[in-house]
């Protein structure tokens, strides 16, 4: 047994895509909510903790975040958070020990959410052999498109793993076709421009952005970027398939530990049964 809680040699658990978890949600009438926190935060054994403590109080997948160094699209509290990560020497290896000791203790959809960058530099093929390994889902991807992301469309079709592309109100009705066709699991809905954090009302383009997606025939649509309470999570629910929520999480783990995680997700798990 590792210091981490994950026994060397034992294997993974069997992967559910997150498109499956979604679709079964939706055959019992409900949506389904998802959770970001970033690997590494405070620090690598007490991001583990934080991410079983969202699954153990309601959410219903889980988004990793690979800190990096240049976070184009993260609002400060990730910012703090990521930086945090990288300082207390966060390496990309650790993503796999962390999905792996992650899904060792939940069983629920993990996906890795990445900058293309540190993918590249590890390599493709070998982040998705070792994304698998771990038993991890698939791979969010907020900076790179379809038309650009040949290579990880090739490997992702090759491991099976969910391809996650997001989906922006500027984007035209061809970027949006080619970004609901080349996604699997979900389109993530980017539901403002502009980086993350928690805002107090989810911008009402969300609800017209989802309601392109579904006109070129996005299967799953899930909703991110300003989500921070369990009436927000119900306004989502009410009109996408999904409810993303990170910064608010993160601000919970920084100034509450893994404790205010678990109150904060128990909280906005009430959003999905109303």
């Amino acid at each position: 047994m590792s210091a981490l809680g994950v026994e060397h040699g034992a294997a993974a658990p069997v992967v559910e895509s997150v498109g499956a978890t979604i679709a079964a949600n939706r055959a019992a009438g409900r949506g389904t909510l998802l959770g970001y926190l970033p690997i590494g935060f405070p620090d690598l054994a007490t991001s583990i903790d934080a991410a079983v403590a969202l699954v153990e109080n309601g959410v219903d997948a889980l988004e990793l975040g690979v800190p990096y160094s240049d976070p184009v699209i993260d609002g400060l509290a990730v910012q703090k958070a990521t930086q945090a990560a990288l300082e207390a020497g966060f390496r990309v290896r650790d993503v796999f020990t962390a999905v792996e000791a992650i899904r060792a203790r939940v069983d629920a959809p993990a996906l890795v959410m990445s900058y293309w960058n540190p993918v590249l530099q590890f390599g493709v093929d070998r982040f998705a052999d070792s994304l698998v390994g771990a038993g991890g889902a698939g791979l969010i991807t907020p900076d790179i498109t379809p038309d650009s992301a040949e290579e990880w469309i090739a490997t992702s079709d090759r491991t099976g793993l969910d391809r996650v592309f997001l989906a922006a109100p500027s984007s035209t009705r061809q970027r949006l076709a080619a970004t609901a066709e080349a996604s699997r699991g979900f389109v993530y809905a980017v539901s403002t421009m502009g980086v993350t954090g928690a805002r107090q009302d989810v911008d009402s383009a969300a609800r017209t952005l989802v309601s392109r997606l579904r006109d070129v025939h996005a299967e799953n649509v899930c909703v991110g970027i300003g989500i921070s309470t369990a009436e927000q999570v119900a306004e989502v629910l009410d009109y996408a398939d999904g409810a993303i929520v990170g910064s608010a999480l993160v601000t919970a783990l920084a100034e509450h530990g893994v404790a205010g995680v678990s109150r904060l997700a128990a909280a906005l798990a009430q959003g999905v049964s109303r």
